[in-house]
C-alpha cells in the first residue's frame, strides 16, 4: 500500500507549522511569498494534491467562538480570576444573541491557541482572557497576527496591538483610587501590585495613582510599593513585607481586589484595623469584595459591557470589518474600608 503524504510531512521538512502550510497551499496573505514558494516545491516533491473538497469542508464557519481563560501565576496551583468569571455571563448571553455558540476551555501559555481552535475549525474565532506574563503573551499575539487569526482580547491597550483589544482604562482607575483616598484625608498611599511591563494593567494603575498623589502636592515613596502578583496569598505576603519595612503609610492602593483581600488578612493578623488604623481601595469588584470584613472599597470595571464588546468586536473580525480598540470607563465603588469623607464632601 503507497503512503499518502500529508500537510504534515510537508510541514516537518518546510519547518513551519502544519497550520502555515495549509494557508500557504490555500494561498493566504498571511504566509510570505518566500515560504510559499518553499512549501509549493516540497509539496511537489512529495507529490502532495490538496483536497480540494476537504478544504472547502475546513472553510465552513462554525457558528462557535473560543473564549480561551489563560492561567494566572499563582504559588499554590493554575487558576482563573474571578472578574473573567464575572464576565462570562455577559459573553455567553451576547454570543446566544448572535445566533453562536460559545466554547469556553482554561489553557497554558505554552499551548498553540489557534491549532487547537479556529485552525482545526473547532470555532471561527477566539476571544482572550489572562494573560500572566505579558512579556511572554505578547509573542503569542504576534504569531496570531502573523498567521491571521480571528481574535480579540481583554487587557491592556497599547501601540504594540491597537486592534481588537477591549479594555479598561486603567490609568484613570488608578488615578480615581488615589483621588478617593486623599479626598479622605490619607497622605502616605502604598502601592501594591506589579507596575512593570510585565503586568501593563497594574502598571497603568499605580502611574495613574502617582499622578493623582503629584496633583495633589504628594510625592510617590519608592518604599511604599512591593511588588504583587494578582491572588491572595501575593497580597498576604506583599503586606507582610510592607509592615516589616516599618514604612510610615495610612493607606494602600491594591492593584486588584485579590491582592486587598490577601493584605486586609495580613493586618487584621498584625493587629491593624481596617478604616480606623489605615484605608485600603482595590481594583475589579470581585463578588468577594462586597463580602469582606470592613466590604471593601474598589474600582469597578464593566464586566457586562466588556463582554458584550469582547463578542460584538470578534464578529466584526470575522466577518472582515474594522475592530476598533475601546476603553471602558471604570466606576469608584465606595464601601467600608475607607474611611468617611470629611464633614461637607460627598
Amino acid at each position: 500500500m503507497n503512503y499518502k503524504p500529508t500537510s504534515f510531512d510537508i510541514a516537518q521538512r518546510a519547518g513551519v507549522s502544519q497550520p502555515t502550510v495549509s494557508r500557504a497551499l490555500r494561498g493566504h496573505p498571511s504566509v510570505s511569498e518566500a515560504t510559499r514558494k518553499r512549501i509549493e516545491a516540497i509539496a511537489a516533491q512529495l507529490n502532495y494534491t490538496l483536497d480540494e473538497n476537504a478544504s472547502r469542508l475546513r472553510s465552513r464557519t462554525s457558528k462557535t467562538l473560543a473564549l480561551l481563560f489563560f492561567e494566572e501565576v499563582a504559588p499554590e496551583d493554575s487558576s482563573i480570576n474571578p472578574f473573567f468569571l464575572s464576565m462570562l455571563g455577559s459573553i455567553s448571553r451576547s454570543c446566544s444573541r448572535h445566533g453562536y455558540d460559545l466554547l469556553a476551555s482554561f489553557q497554558q501559555l505554552s499551548r498553540n491557541w489557534h491549532v487547537d481552535y479556529e485552525d482545526s475549525h473547532k470555532a471561527d474565532g477566539i476571544m482572550l482572557l489572562g494573560y500572566g506574563d505579558y512579556e511572554d503573551y505578547r509573542e503569542k499575539l504576534a504569531l496570531l497576527e502573523h498567521e491571521g487569526t480571528h481574535y480579540v482580547r481583554w487587557g491592556a491597550v497599547n501601540a504594540d496591538y491597537p486592534d481588537g483589544t477591549i479594555g479598561c482604562d486603567n490609568r484613570l482607575g488608578g488615578e480615581m483610587a488615589a483621588r478617593h483616598l486623599i479626598e479622605r484625608g490619607y497622605r502616605r498611599i502604598a502601592f501594591l501590585g506589579e507596575a512593570s511591563s510585565r503586568a501593563p494593567e497594574m502598571d497603568d494603575r499605580y502611574r495613574g495613582a502617582c499622578d493623582a498623589m503629584r496633583t495633589h502636592g504628594l510625592i510617590p515613596d519608592p518604599a511604599l510599593y512591593v511588588s504583587a502578583q494578582a491572588n491572595e496569598a501575593s497580597g498576604h505576603a506583599a503586606a507582610q513585607t510592607l509592615l516589616a519595612r516599618g514604612a510610615n503609610f495610612d493607606a494602600v492602593f491594591a492593584a486588584c481586589d485579590l491582592i486587598a483581600v490577601g493584605a486586609m488578612r495580613a493586618f487584621e493578623e498584625a493587629g491593624l484595623k481596617v478604616p480606623q488604623d489605615l484605608g485600603i481601595i482595590g481594583f475589579d469588584d470581585i463578588p468577594i469584595a462586597g463580602q469582606t470584613t470592613p466590604p471593601l472599597t474598589t474600582i469597578a470595571q464593566d464586566y457586562a459591557r466588556a463582554g458584550t464588546m469582547l463578542v460584538e468586536t470578534l464578529i466584526a473580525r470575522i466577518n472582515g470589518q474594522a475592530a476598533p480598540t475601546m476603553l471602558l470607563t471604570p466606576q469608584l465603588i465606595v464601601r467600608q474600608s475607607t474611611r468617611a469623607a470629611p464633614t461637607g464632601q460627598n
